[in-house]
């Protein structure tokens, strides 16, 4: 039996304003670290050990991977930065207002731009300065992987190969690997785990800051899933990224 634990990483300044942040490289507001050391905190408790750990290239995530490792005491252990695991690229809409952007396009094309498999968001122009080609970070990636803008379906043909090629490798060998990253990269990967259908992952929300603990079998399916927290605050949690686009 392999585990396997994804965190997605604590608020951020701009989750916080409610906004798309997308591949901008936002910070993480002062609850998103108190979720980060809270979650660093859940696992000790849990007893949990990690062998190798992996990230975005954005600092939100890394920050949090720092913070957890840091208090369950494991700051030795390998961990492996990959661009892969960057959140969706939302495109022109990144640093818009959710709420805002909601009363310009309507409801329903907001959410399918935020949870629909395979509808994109309007392009970035590539000659826009925050495109990624512009990024020092992303120097090593070939221009044509480089997103304007990009759906789920996207973000999980991006990340295959990081899950097929690397992380799997770990898991053979007994690894016990730790994901830190954002809400759609890790959607994508749940859908590979899950098998979740592009109709059902419409309605999966994963909250900031709370540990969700796999156990895989041989064949890399799912024995056990389980959210690692107090049921009652981690709904509440999971409710107010459902919410982030509706009116109040």
């Amino acid at each position: 039996m392999y585990q396997l634990v994804i965190v997605r990483h604590g608020e951020s300044v701009w989750n916080q304003e409610n906004r798309f942040t997308g591949w901008y490289d936002v910070g993480l507001a002062e609850k998103g670290v108190a979720e980060a050391k809270a979650a660093g905190v859940t696992l000790r408790n849990e007893k949990l050990g990690f062998d190798v750990a992996y990230t975005s290239m954005l600092k939100r995530a890394i920050k949090t991977l720092d913070y957890i490792l840091e208090e369950m005491d494991i700051v030795w252990i390998p961990v492996h930065k990959d661009w892969r695991l960057n959140e969706r690229h939302y495109g022109n809409l990144q640093g818009l207002n959710k709420i805002e952007t909601v009363e310009k396009h309507g409801e329903e094309q907001v959410k399918v731009w935020r949870r629909s498999y395979d509808t994109p968001p309007p392009d970035m122009d590539p000659d826009d300065a925050r495109h990624p080609k512009n990024d020092p970070r992303y120097k090593h990636v070939p221009l044509r992987d480089l997103p304007n803008a990009e759906s789920l379906k996207d973000t999980l043909h991006r990340f295959t190969p990081l899950w097929k090629d690397k992380i799997i490798s770990d898991l053979k060998l007994e690894r016990r690997v730790l994901i830190v990253a954002h809400g759609n990269s890790l959607r994508a990967l749940m859908m590979l785990l899950e098998e979740i259908s592009p109709e059902e992952i419409m309605q999966i929300n994963i909250p900031t800051g709370i540990p969700l603990l796999y156990h895989l079998d041989s064949s890399f399916k799912v024995t056990t899933k389980k959210y690692l927290g107090d049921p009652a605050e981690i709904e509440k949690a999971i409710q107010s990224v459902a919410n982030q686009s509706k009116k109040k």
